[in-house]
């Protein structure tokens, strides 16, 4: 076995960072979770042994705590997964200011806080960091202003690390996941269930990646398995990456769409 590192994984209490701690926690690695609320985060902690910080990423004070507190337990800090992330629906027209801030503070502004706190310990474990931000980084959908744009900046973010610090032995990559089931994304499926009057969940996953060439949604453990890997010495000369695991989304041309799927009457988004 690999001798055991040290990862910190925000948003680690659900969805794809609980997936990321326990894959690996599974390799032996020691693994700290954060995120803001107490309970998912201390549920992944018992299932998986990674030791749960609850913190809030946008907060300065409490992201060095949070940095001070795994340096403290473990003397070290190898490896940086950035995934909490909020979003808030809208296009720019119809977006409060206030949401604005929301998004952009959780998913610009609180990596950047963790990262610069972070960096010095990274740097003398040559260590390596990934940020989760999302196909919505690349394309963009109706009514995600915010999102998207957060998730853009996040990745060349992520890429000025990689640029500012790899000759000092940092690697910073980036993925971008389409659909991926979990509750996060079960809020807007839900939504869509409602809308499209479909039965269930299922169906609404079903509907929304009906044009994936994979015709599924990602499932948790298998963008762990690509973070996994960008940390780990096997991506040794991967820096400022994008690895979109995506099922194909992003390879695809929406315009072949009329001669494979019947879409129904074009009518212009509301």
């Amino acid at each position: 076995m690999a001798e055991p590192r040290v990862v910190l994984v925000t948003g680690g209490g659900t969805g794809i960072g609980a997936a990321t701690a326990a894959r690996l926690r599974a390799d032996g690695h020691h693994v700290v979770i954060s995120g803001r609320r107490s309970e998912p985060l201390l549920r992944v902690a018992e299932e998986t042994g990674a030791v749960a910080h609850p913190s809030d990423t946008t907060d300065p004070d409490a992201v060095q705590d949070l940095v001070d507190t795994v340096i403290a337990r473990f003397g070290r800090l190898d490896g940086l997964v950035v995934n909490a992330g909020i979003g808030r629906p809208g296009a720019v027209g119809d977006l409060s200011p206030e949401d604005w801030d929301a998004v952009l503070r959780t998913n610009l502004t609180g990596p950047f806080l963790l990262l610069r706190a972070a960096l010095p310990h990274l740097l003398d474990a040559a260590g390596a960091v990934v940020a989760v931000a999302s196909v919505s980084a690349l394309r963009n959908g109706y009514g995600n202003a915010a999102y998207a744009t957060s998730k853009a900046a996040l990745l060349q973010l992520c890429r000025s690390l990689a640029v500012d610090y790899g000759h000092r032995g940092l690697r910073a990559n980036t993925v971008c996941p389409s659909w991926v089931r979990t509750e996060m994304a079960d809020r807007p499926m839900s939504r869509l269930a409602a809308t499209a009057d479909l039965p269930d969940l299922d169906a609404a996953y079903a509907e929304a990646t009906r044009l994936t060439p994979v015709r599924r949604p990602g499932e948790p453990s298998e963008v762990a398995e690509a973070i996994t890997w960008l940390l780990s010495p096997a991506a040794s000369l991967v820096n400022g990456a994008v690895l979109t695991t995506d099922g194909g989304l992003t390879a695809f041309d929406p315009a072949t769409t009329a001669f494979t799927f019947p879409i129904g009457h074009p009518r212009s988004p509301s």
